[in-house]
């Protein structure tokens, strides 16, 4: 009744309404929030600010009436027909918890309607979400809404068919409405609320000036919007992937396979809509027709699709599609093939294309891309001979006016140019294209025949993820990673398939070294890798390069260098040092905001480069790996003070030391390096700076069992209250620091602005799963990566707790994880490898439109470029610049007055801007994996800093450095091993999935 509020429990739903109230929310006592008028006198901030929250106020009233509009043009009219339309048996199962949204929704909007009506004297409003949205109803409503949604389609879908009265009802409905929107498309509305609430907050947060009331709850805020978003996404995923599973198996035959994939219901990988294409001896399309692809943690399933269902049903709501089974194979037994590979498959195999009619059994397959390879390598052919005839032109003794060296020279440019067109022409062919073999029936003579798949993927984007998660799952089925963790109890049922970090390999380092040289320090040096190929970049670790260093008390030191541009780690340089190294820093090549003035003459900086502190207390400054890792520069210390960490700015060296004192230098601007003469030296305490973080505007050291916050001025506050434990490890992410101790297993986030204390985690609570031996558990290493906290621990496992990712608070939202897979020792260091995969690759460009050069294959450059690199003779080198490996001696004269058609080397009009987009640069010619001759090392192309891009893939792995490796079973002591001795250095390669 209107001007009344009234606490009802409907009779019809009782039983699964049980602990919810159905409250009547009076519009009349209650009215909808107003923003009074503009005040003068605002700051830009202030205005921002008001027309975010007016966002807020018109998103939150438009989101009501569409759940009002449910209940009262839908449900209600549908429970009261008469003669009835549909059971209430089957009408509480569509609108299952909508009532209970709409109540948490309007009591949200009471509360906002009081916050609006003080905005002026408060402006705050995100303890207001904080309160409302982190209770435990609000994820148990959502979470049961979203679990029940694709039951509820599935639903209405069967009673449009079976009938037709309900089919009516809803076509009228949408008709009558204003925005003629379906209920489909009202019923959707919740599961898109809380990514539309992130969206407004983190805009909110952008306008909101540090020290502001609002900023922390803000923060807040996003923490817990973000935590519920990822949940309810999760459950949403886990319930379509059941949905398509199931239906997947009730169109298998077979009925030992289909009930395997029941089983599997929560071990899909991925599914997607792919085009099969069945190409023609001469590289012609003769057919296509799209197949469901399903990747299973063992198995890969092709599907063909048959979508049937009358037209106004689909109108109304999404009709699932209708598989049949096509083949199915085992996944450790499917390769992914790119173009220029054939030739490595084994001759015992034979192929036949799949879709092809066979002439007289298998038969290697020529088709698409792989036919643009054979005419590249008779272009190449005809380069080589050209080049030879060239030389004997030029003996000639007499004058010739088409036989002479301006032709030849002429023949060979224009070659070149149609090379590098067919090389754009394959590039662009692997990039939307997969090619798969797939293991057949083996032919009467018992040989195996394998037959080649090839799909049109939509774009450059899923072609990655294909590779990538295929490449993935096997490395899953390893035995090391099933499983490689323990979990909480209440979070491995919804975790979606790859979701841990995988083992990828574990390898020595120091090994032919005293067993007592001690892992010190590790890093990540990207470098950009011209020639990395499509495939290679989906299935390697993050490019670039892994510098670990190790010593001892009074000895010397050590780095060795790894090339990371393998699935597997390469050692490739090895670097002797009088003094013990103690820690490392990558320093970046400065961006262009950060380069000097206008007017002031800079001379060409020596790039990224990376600084190493010593037990005797100099810093040594090397060149980045690609510049053969020169020692560039040495900044010495006179009082020898061992320099335990390191961290940069954009302008200053930081260096904290044993005695407790904070060294700093200036960066040069003449090359980019320091400037002794400016050192300068802050005295923090007695107790050793054993880490320092460096923050957009600030520095923070830690001393005994306090930080210092050096920005315009010291300020220092205590962390743990025993003076004798110290803070050995910082870790930020969002709006927060993750601080570990020297003693105790206890970590505590603190807020960067307010330096408040937010939360604290006891580890050894989080390993109550694997008896260590131990009582408690001690922090060794700290690091964030990829939305997780990992804890290197004593005991040498490692524990990860998932962390928002955005700019909100990094707390914990889980129980985390726990490594089955060790080392022996405590976890020296963790360090995060992460690069983005060259925005090249994910360019679709037209040269492959057609059917000669349609998308799929690749790699081929990775090895022939290189090689033509290397090949090179000194009387070449001038040409580098200026193709790919082939070489150009000569510069292009004119033959226009020559009669015929010209073979030439330039481009037509029409296809100069072709032309360029196929010129190279130097960086081009880099090889990737360093020789060990320090000539061959070519500079490569610096990483972009594109974080703006939307199409970003990001590769990401995370290294941990410690003595040995084993293998821990639940429940085993600490001591317990399978695997490696626990006497050597092993670093332990985690690789994450591809972030798309």
């Amino acid at each position: 009744k209107k001007g009344t509020e009234s606490l009802t429990v409907s009779s019809d739903e009782e039983e699964d309404d049980a602990g919810y109230l159905d409250v009547a929310v009076s519009e009349m006592k209650h009215p909808p929030p107003q923003l009074s008028p503009m005040p003068e006198g605002l700051t830009t901030h202030q205005v921002v600010r008001r027309h975010i929250l007016s966002s807020i106020i018109q998103s939150e009233r438009s989101y009501l009436e569409s759940l009002r509009r449910i209940l009262q043009e839908y449900h209600r009219p549908l429970m009261e027909a008469d003669p009835r339309i549909l059971s209430p048996r089957k009408i509480r199962p569509i609108f299952f918890r909508v009532r209970e949204i709409t109540q948490c929704h309007s009591m949200f909007q009471i509360a906002l309607a009081s916050r609006v009506a003080e905005w002026d004297s408060s402006e705050k409003i995100g303890d207001l979400f904080v309160a409302s949205f982190s209770k435990s109803m609000v994820l148990d409503v959502y979470s049961e809404y979203v679990n029940n949604f694709t039951s509820a389609m599935a639903l209405i879908k069967k009673a449009c068919i079976s009938k037709p009265a309900f089919l009516e009802f809803l076509k009228k409905k949408q008709a009558s409405s204003v925005d003629r929107i379906t209920l489909y498309g009202l019923m959707v509305k919740p599961i898109q609320r809380f990514p539309q609430f992130i969206l407004l907050l983190q805009d909110m947060l952008k306008n909101t000036p540090k020290g502001h009331v609002d900023r922390l709850p803000l923060q807040l805020a996003l923490t817990e919007l973000e935590m519920l978003a990822e949940k309810l996404n999760e459950q949403k995923r886990v319930a379509d992937q059941i949905t398509e599973t199931q239906q997947l198996a009730r169109s298998v035959s077979d009925r030992l396979l289909s009930k395997v994939l029941n089983a599997e219901q929560g071990s899909l990988v991925l599914c997607e809509t792919l085009v099969e294409t069945v190409y023609g001896e001469r590289g012609q399309v003769l057919k296509s027709k799209e197949r469901k692809v399903f990747l299973f943690d063992d198995v890969l399933v092709c599907a063909n699709i048959n979508v049937k269902g009358p037209p106004d049903i689909s109108s109304l709501v999404p009709i699932g599609p209708k598989y049949t089974m096509k083949w199915t194979a085992p996944l450790a037994q499917v390769q992914v093939v790119e173009v220029g590979q054939e030739g490595a498959q084994s001759k015992d195999t034979l192929f036949q294309q799949s879709g092809a009619k066979r002439p007289g059994g298998a038969c290697k397959a020529a088709f698409g891309p792989p036919r643009l390879y054979q005419e590249l390598q008779e272009l190449q052919h005809d380069l080589s001979v050209v080049e030879e005839v060239t030389l004997l032109v030029g003996t000639l003794q007499g004058t010739y006016q088409n036989l002479n060296t301006t032709v030849a020279q002429d023949w060979c440019l224009a070659l070149q140019r149609l090379i590098r067109i067919k090389e754009e022409q394959i590039q662009s062919a692997n990039k939307c294209r997969l090619r798969l073999q797939v293991p057949g029936r083996p032919d009467k003579s018992g040989r195996p025949v394998s037959f080649m798949v090839v799909f049109n993927t939509p774009n450059p984007l899923s072609k990655i993820s294909w590779v990538n998660r295929l490449h993935l799952a096997k490395i899953a089925l390893r035995e090391e990673n099933t499983p490689g963790w323990l979990y909480g109890e209440d979070e491995g049922k919804a975790m979606a398939p790859l979701w841990r970090p995988l083992l990828s390999c574990h390898l020595p380092v120091f090994a032919t070294k005293s067993p007592e040289r001690k892992l010190e320090a590790a890093l990540h040096n990207p470098v950009h890798c011209a020639l990395l190929g499509f495939s290679a970049a989906s299935t390697c670790l993050p490019q670039g390069y892994l510098w670990v260093a190790g010593g001892a008390e009074a000895s010397q030191g050590q780095i060795e260098i790894f090339s990371l541009n393998r699935p597997t780690p390469r050692p490739v340089k090895s670097l002797q040092l009088c003094s013990a190294v103690r820690c490392l820093v990558y320093v970046s090549e400065p961006s262009p905001a950060e380069e000097p003035e206008a007017g002031v003459h800079k001379a060409s900086g020596v790039g990224a480069n990376i600084c190493v502190g010593l037990d005797d207390g100099r810093v040594l400054v090397y060149g980045s790996v690609d510049t053969a890792a020169q020692c560039l520069q040495t900044l010495p210390d006179p009082d020898g003070c061992p320099v335990l960490c390191l961290k940069h700015s954009s302008s200053f060296l930081f260096a904290g030391l044993r005695n407790g004192t904070l060294r700093f230098y200036e960066r040069r601007n003449s090359d980019d390096l320091w400037e002794p003469a400016s050192c300068r030296s802050v005295n923090l305490g007695s107790e050793p700076v054993r880490t320092l973080l460096v923050l957009d505007d600030s520095v923070w050291a830690s001393c005994g069992n306090a930080v210092t916050c050096l920005f315009l001025s010291l300020q220092k506050f205590e962390v743990h209250p025993d003076p004798m434990v110290s803070v050995a490890h910082m870790a930020c992410a969002g709006g927060g620091v993750w601080m570990a101790f020297s003693e105790g297993s206890s970590i505590r986030l603190f807020h960067t602005e307010t330096l408040e204390l937010l939360q604290e985690i006891n580890i050894s609570t989080r390993s109550t799963l694997l008896n260590t031996g131990q009582r408690s558990m001690r922090v060794t290493s700290l690091l964030i990566c990829q939305g997780l906290l990992w804890v290197g621990t004593a005991q040498g496992l490692i524990i990860t707790l998932p962390v928002p990712k955005l700019e909100g608070i990094p707390k914990i939202t889980g129980k985390g994880m726990i490594s089955l897979n060790a080392h022996c020792g405590p976890v020296d260091f963790l360090v995060a490898t992460t690069s983005t995969l060259s925005p090249e690759l994910l360019k679709r460009d037209s040269v492959g439109d057609g059917p000669d050069s349609a998308c799929g294959g690749e790699d081929r450059s990775d090895t022939s470029s290189q090689e033509s690199l290397q090949q090179s003779g000194p009387h070449q080198a001038e040409g580098r610049g200026k193709g790919r490996g082939i070489l150009l001696q000569y510069k292009l004269r004119s033959t226009s007055g020559l009669p015929g058609r010209p073979l030439t080397g330039q481009a037509d009009e029409a296809s100069d801007s072709s032309l360029e987009s196929l010129e190279h640069s130097v960086e081009d010619g880099s090889i990737y994996e360093l020789s060990d001759d320090p000539e061959m090392w070519v500079r490569g192309r610096p990483c972009e800093r594109d974080g703006g891009r939307r199409d970003r893939v990001i590769s990401a792995a995370v290294i941990s450095g410690g003595k040995g490796f084993r293998r821990l079973k639940e429940g085993a002591p600490a001591g317990t091993r399978t695997g490696a001795e626990g006497s050597e250095n092993n670093l332990l390669v985690w690789q994450l999935p591809l972030t798309v």
